[in-house]
């Protein structure tokens, strides 16, 4: 259905590229402002819809300005939540609000790394209500690549190796027909791109795009598995201990390829499964289905991702006789000495 779609929508694709690019050209040449607030704001985002690895991304560069003796907080603009405008999610001690009230990234985000957090669609007024809520120094905004109204200090965008690979394909044309939100001309905004190989071996860049990366700080991610883990009780487990189970995957992420790759090196059986779209919203319906798929499968537990965790673990009572892990995944960086060294920079100046 959605190809379909996008097909009947793909004579809009020159209206939009052109609108993205005329919007480029007035913030290049100073006639649309960008806003500085007080803090030191170190910019998420990607060139495409989903999948790059951003939340992984924000919450690996969180956890790392609290080693370095930073005082962090995240805003994000809260995709897929059910309410507008700012809202404070957690502060220094305590998440404030719900999943569906401030997203299932910036949930997971904000319960991962402690810290506090906000959501805002306008990042400039969600910025400054934001630092007169918490008492931070540093502000990681996710997902604001394209968000160009409020200055940022170090600009990363994140790259999907599989997509940099998929040259010549309809997916590396612009919205509505593709996935791309801006052309790879747009990576030279860029202070860092890091390119993301998730589980997958690294691999040259495509001579086709070279050019678009010249002169770029390239650092390289990879994903790891930190282990699987109780939804109800936080349990910790090592993954070796689900190897020839008969689980019941559960997923409802942009591109569930990595997780299900993690699953088959793992020896983890995921020919039982039910694949959602991204950001799924589960009701009574979805909790309904995942019960009638384990029991008539004779499953032994559901195993799902950490965003999904934190949506399914609101239905505590309705699956208390089910037994639900998610296995959890983070972002290293290859070059880690170098990526601390940029972000360090930015508050030598």
């Amino acid at each position: 259905m959605l190809k379909f779609l996008r097909i009947i929508l793909s004579p809009t694709v020159f209206l939009y590229k052109a609108i993205i690019d005329m919007r480029n050209y007035f913030f290049d040449k100073g006639i649309f402002k960008t806003t500085k607030v007080d803090a030191k704001v170190i910019s998420i985002g990607n060139l495409t819809v989903g999948g790059s690895g951003k939340t992984p991304a924000v919450i690996a560069i969180t956890k790392l300005l609290k080693k370095m003796g930073k005082n962090p907080g995240i805003l994000s603009r809260g995709y897929g939540r059910n309410t507008k405008g700012y809202l404070l999610v957690s502060n220094e001690k305590r998440i404030l609000t719900s999943v569906d009230r401030s997203s299932d990234e910036m949930f997971m985000a904000a319960s991962d790394c402690n810290v506090p957090s906000a959501v805002c669609e306008r990042r400039v007024e969600g910025a400054k209500k934001f630092l007169k809520d918490v008492s931070v120094d540093s502000i990681v905004l996710d997902d604001a690549y394209q968000h160009r109204w409020i200055d940022r200090d170090l600009n990363i965008l994140m790259m999907d190796q599989r997509f940099l690979h998929q040259t010549g394909s309809i997916r590396q044309k612009p919205l509505p027909l593709g996935n791309m939100r801006e052309s790879f001309a747009s990576i030279d905004r860029a202070d860092v791109v890091v390119i993301n190989r998730k589980f997958n071996n690294k691999r040259e860049l495509p001579e086709k795009l070279k050019r678009y990366f010249h002169g770029k700080k390239i650092i390289h991610g990879y994903y790891k598995t930190a282990g699987i883990y109780d939804v109800k009780t936080n349990e910790h487990f090592e993954i070796n201990e689900f190897e020839g189970q008969k689980s019941l995957i559960v997923c409802g992420i942009a591109r569930p390829f990595s997780f299900l790759k993690v699953l088959e090196e793992n020896r983890i059986n995921f020919s039982n499964k039910l694949l959602f779209r991204d950001h799924q919203k589960y009701g009574n319906k979805e909790v309904q289905l995942i019960r009638k798929q384990f029991y008539s499968t004779n499953s032994h537990s559901v195993l799902t991702t950490q965003k999904d965790a934190v949506k399914l673990s609101k239905f505590s009572k309705e699956l208390d006789d089910i037994d639900i892990y998610y296995l959890k995944i983070e972002i290293e960086f290859e070059e880690s000495e170098e990526f601390k060294k940029q972000i360090t920079r930015i508050y030598e100046q």
